[in-house]
């Protein structure tokens, strides 16, 4: 019998023989303990009763799967007190009783499927010569016992979807020291109220804008302050300006159609250029080659050469060398026509649009009982250039002409000097649009510089300046405020805030997208309260 430094054995186990079996490295283990204690009266016993085998499974060792035999005793209990005369030889620190995995490899599979949960932590076990199944991995993170929830003082509290749109649970961190504390499965206030009761020492609750997290707050920890994180005030902020915006979206048109009505600053090249031999408005492809052109034949004549032109904007050296050659622009044209289905219906299609019709369902449907194969959206496409001919004087195109809403917001919300220089002249063309939206971009940067600065004793003097505006979707998100001043007031004051919590809920997040199958909210749980 001997012992191995690459098969660590605790005392009182040696090993007899080792074998191996394709891949499988079989070891025979014998005890040489001399005496055991009772499992039940913990006396020691001497008189061997008999001697047993046992089946159990190992770390793997040298890529090989380990298999361990091990020959242990029975013993005779001679306390008299004892109920138990005959009891089996325990390994408490190796193998537990009735076990088929030693202790260390069951520790090993709980962290595979903390790491990874069941099918992935199978997959990367057999790259690491572990056999099991998801189910075991599974079966080993659900045993894991959960630590008592220790002193919270200062609690984040925020809400996580388990599917997004329909169910949603709620996460407890504690904002001292970065952990999560607990799960609930769901987002209810009586839920929320019983934990934080359980928890009289509570004395800061940082939460988010939801009225049932307020009252779980309020009424489960009537001893603790409230703050309102500031993200979520931001986020209501941007979402009341986005609706703004929008609702002044006719008024900045009109404001602008008006300034620019002044003459047209004359262009190098007359605008008659800028459409096709046939008539047609340059696309986008013509218009950037176009604007290349003019760019390289500045530079040629600042003197520089075509290679360093042909660089610059990015074409081929030969392109610049013919536009050099023939000084003047070549529109660009296709040598390859391509046959289309609608080709045989292009001349009744024409022939009904040019009568006034200009329904597209309707020719759609008129065509598809003609033999038309494609859908009214293919119909739609080929009619393009149809809908886009001139049929009178228009307003020339304005540099709002594709103002969003959505994008428009951020440069509210952003400070000015993190704005770039295209996106500068953006926010400045806006805010002289409309007095709208003057007001309103005065109004979020002195909400954006309380919330910045904490600079929560002026909340007052914003709020009144909000009343006196004629806004009505900064008036709602005032009377929001309004509900919730307090928790508000401590927000824009104190540093409380739900950043730990938000990195959580990301974390969250990973974890469920890694998870799928047999996965629920249990196991949720389990793998986040018991980080990898």
């Amino acid at each position: 019998m001997f012992s191995s430094p690459f098969l660590p054995l605790p005392a009182g186990l040696k090993i007899a023989t080792t074998s191996t079996r394709d891949d499988l490295l079989v070891v025979q283990v014998v005890s040489t303990n001399v005496r055991s204690c009772c499992p039940l009266c913990f006396c020691p016993a001497e008189r061997r009763h008999s001697q047993y085998t046992r089946v159990v499974a190992d770390l793997p060792c040298a890529g090989f799967r380990v298999q361990l035999i091990l020959h242990v005793r029975r013993f005779f209990c001679d306390e008299a007190s004892c109920i138990r005369k005959i009891f089996t030889e325990r390994l408490p620190a190796f193998v537990l009783p009735w076990a088929r995995l030693t202790v260390r490899l069951c520790e090993a599979l709980q962290s595979l499927g903390l790491a990874t949960c069941g099918e992935l932590g199978t997959r990367l076990a057999a790259r690491l010569a572990i056999q099991t199944s998801p189910t075991t991995i599974l079966r080993r993170i659900m045993i894991l016992p959960l630590d008592p929830v220790k002193s919270v003082i200062h609690l984040g509290i925020d809400d996580f979807a388990l599917r997004r749109g329909r169910n949603y649970g709620t996460v407890l961190v504690d904002l001292q020291r970065h952990t999560v504390i607990d799960l609930l499965a769901d987002r209810k206030a009586k839920t929320a109220k019983v934990w934080i009761q359980n928890h009289p020492e509570i004395r800061v609750v940082s939460r988010d804008r939801a009225g049932d997290y307020a009252t779980a707050a309020r009424q489960g920890a009537p001893q603790a302050i409230e703050a309102a994180d500031r993200f979520h005030l931001i986020k209501n902020l941007a979402e009341a300006v986005e609706k703004a915006l929008t609702h002044c979206r006719p008024e900045l048109q009109k404001g602008l159609k008006a300034k620019e009505a002044a003459p047209a600053t004359i262009l190098e090249v007359p605008l008659l250029s800028l459409v096709t031999v046939d008539g047609q408005p340059y696309s986008a492809h013509q218009t950037e080659r176009y604007d290349r052109y003019q760019q390289a034949m500045t530079l040629r004549k600042q003197g520089m050469i075509v290679k360093e032109i042909a660089k610059r904007v990015g074409l081929a050296r030969r392109t610049i060398q013919r536009w050099v050659k023939e000084e003047t622009y070549v529109e660009t044209t296709y040598h390859h026509s391509h046959r289309s289905r609608f080709d045989a219906y292009a001349p009744y299609v024409t022939q009904r649009w040019d009568s006034g019709c200009h329904n597209i369902p309707q020719l759609w449907r008129e065509v598809q009982a003609m033999g038309y194969p494609h859908s009214d959206r293919a119909l739609r496409a080929h009619l393009e250039p149809l809908r886009g001919k001139v049929k009178g004087d228009f307003l020339a195109a304005s540099s709002l002409d594709h103002f969003s809403a959505k994008e428009a917001t951020w440069l509210f919300i952003r400070h000015f000097a993190d704005l770039n220089e295209k996106e500068r002249e953006e926010l400045v063309t806006i805010r002289q649009g409309t007095e709208t939206a003057e007001t309103l971009y005065q109004l979020v940067q002195a909400f954006l510089q309380m919330v910045r600065k904490l600079g929560g004793e002026q909340l007052e003097s914003w709020l009144k300046s909000v009343r006196a505006c004629h806004i009505p979707e900064l008036h709602r998100f005032a009377n929001g405020i309004e509900r919730d001043k307090a928790a508000v007031l401590i927000g824009l004051t104190l540093s409380h805030n739900n950043g730990q919590v938000e990195g959580q809920v990301t974390r969250i997040k990973l974890i469920k997208r890694m998870m799928y199958g047999r996965a629920g909210f249990p196991l949720l749980r389990q793998r986040v309260l018991h980080p990898a």
